[in-house]
């Protein structure tokens, strides 16, 4: 079926595949890291290389995503139509994005600092280790937002080319939001990861307490971008944009309950969407002001 379809038809569902829109969630953050660099708005070229690394890692981690989970996806309802299970995609058409991606994150890196460029094979591990660790642990999730959290460190070691408290601490914040919402998606697929065997929070403490943890983790992740704040004693504007991500959380877990996860969906993206949006633009209009 894969040898039948148009190389246009392939890409447009490669695209759908590897949910390229999702791009929203990591990349405002990675630009946050950049401009936090003497709090200033980068140079075009360097924003250019750090978008170019965003999205071959991001395209790199999906597809590598979807190679791996491929035999349990198609044995999930949730995701048995996803192209590799359907065979709309072969899975070495797949493999030659996984390459594609990642010579563009080397391409990106080595035009970038040093120290970004030598982080290269790290950043590898990271994307390649993730999709496994459902395999053995309920903690994936916190694995997820840990290669999500790469964003703005490695934007801020990409234009500083070192390490700083205040970047880790926004990439420990990222690794906490990201690891709350995937809890919440994560309870779609209760019944089916208890079945087969598959680790996550829901499945090993119920969706119940997998929504309080999910809740805990949204209040770690403010309070980490609030002390990012404090470390570089930025202004109001950055301030009011973290109130702002506090609310959208408030009102993402209000769209969620045990007995009620229909609304899982406009949780999962929709909000977590608007909440990287505001925190880059309070961000940016914190530093032009």
């Amino acid at each position: 079926m894969a040898s039948n379809t148009m190389p246009v038809s392939k890409l447009k569902i490669f695209m759908e595949m590897i949910k390229f829109e999702h791009t929203v969630f990591a990349l405002p953050f990675a630009y946050i890291g950049a401009m936090l660099v003497g709090q200033k708005i980068p140079s075009g070229m360097e924003l250019l290389w750090i978008t170019l690394a965003m999205v071959g890692a991001r395209t790199a981690a999906m597809s590598l995503n979807r190679i791996i989970d491929r035999h349990i996806d198609a044995q999930n309802p949730r995701t048995a139509n996803r192209a590799l299970p359907k065979g709309l995609l072969s899975v070495t058409e797949v493999w030659v994005y996984v390459i594609l991606s990642l010579l563009l994150l080397l391409a990106a890196a080595s035009q970038l600092s040093e120290l970004a460029f030598k982080l290269f094979p790290l950043a590898v591990f990271m994307l390649v280790f993730y999709p496994y660790t459902k395999r053995f642990t309920w903690a994936c999730h916190l694995f997820l937002g840990a290669a999500l959290a790469l964003a703005p460190l490695g934007a801020w070691i990409a234009i500083s080319g070192a390490f700083a408290p205040a970047p880790v601490l926004l990439g420990i914040g990222v690794m906490f939001w990201v690891a709350g919402f995937d809890i919440i998606y994560a309870c779609d697929d209760y019944d089916f990861d208890r079945q087969n065997g598959i680790h996550s929070i829901p499945a090993r403490f119920g969706i119940d307490k997998a929504l309080k943890i999910s809740s805990l983790f949204h209040i770690i992740a403010p309070l980490l971008f609030l002390a990012v704040g404090m470390i570089l004693k930025l202004g109001w504007f950055y301030y009011i944009g973290v109130i702002v991500s506090v609310v959208i959380l408030l009102y993402e877990h209000r769209l969620v309950k045990p007995g009620d996860l229909s609304k899982g969906g406009v949780a999962f993206f929709t909000m977590n969407g608007v909440l990287s949006m505001v925190m880059f633009v309070f961000t940016l209009l914190d530093i032009v002001w």
